[in-house]
């Protein structure tokens, strides 16, 4: 996914925040916060601004549909 995000941040001038949950349990935290049993796993995307959120690989429409 991470051409992807940089895809989207590079056309569409958006910012993707990305958080290491693997080794950081305060951001580990922060996704089961916004993931709420969804997804579970990474990659998980979550719009604090529109409260969307996608679970998993995803194309590039999808990521950017997501993102606006």
């Amino acid at each position: 996914m991470v051409p992807l995000v940089e895809r989207l941040q590079n056309e569409e001038g958006v910012k993707v925040q990305q958080y290491e949950v693997w080794h950081n349990d305060e951001n580990a935290k922060l996704m089961k916060k916004y993931d709420q049993n969804r997804c579970g796993g990474v990659p998980f995307f979550y719009n604090t601004h529109t409260e969307k959120w996608l679970c998993g690989g995803v194309t590039y429409e999808k990521l950017r549909e997501w993102a606006l």
